[in-house]
């Protein structure tokens, strides 16, 4: 049995179903992992919070996804690059709102003139 063919029951499947098969467990793969940063982004767009979010993770997943992109266009093969693709639109999303929600979170502080502001969890609760 080659590694593209399956055995699934009593019957082998052929080598063409085989890399099928292997196909559709990449694309759910890919769209598992690929909107496995959505319930981030909406939490922090509800809350107007990311105070017990780390931007580094952020960027250490931007890059990574950029090299994947890379690569995937590389081999030339869809499945891996559309959702890399969109992995790196939706970490620009991330970022970004990470980068504005901290902005206005230090601005509200800052127009406070708290001498022990430290770091502020939510914009919301400061207004």
């Amino acid at each position: 049995m080659t590694g593209l063919q399956v055995r699934l029951g009593a019957g082998l499947l052929s080598e063409r179903e085989g890399a099928m098969v292997w196909t559709l467990l990449g694309s759910i793969a890919a769209v598992i992992t690929t909107l496995g940063f959505v319930p981030q982004i909406l939490k922090m767009w509800r809350t107007q919070s990311v105070g017990d979010v780390s931007a580094l993770t952020f960027y250490q997943f931007l890059v990574g996804s950029m090299l994947w992109t890379a690569y995937s266009i590389h081999l030339g093969d869809p499945v891996l690059i559309i959702p890399n693709g969109f992995m790196l639109a939706l970490l620009g999303v991330a970022i970004g709102l990470h980068r504005r929600l901290s902005r206005m979170a230090r601005s509200v502080v800052s127009l406070s003139n708290e001498d022990d502001a430290g770091p502020v969890p939510s914009v919301r609760n400061l207004q």
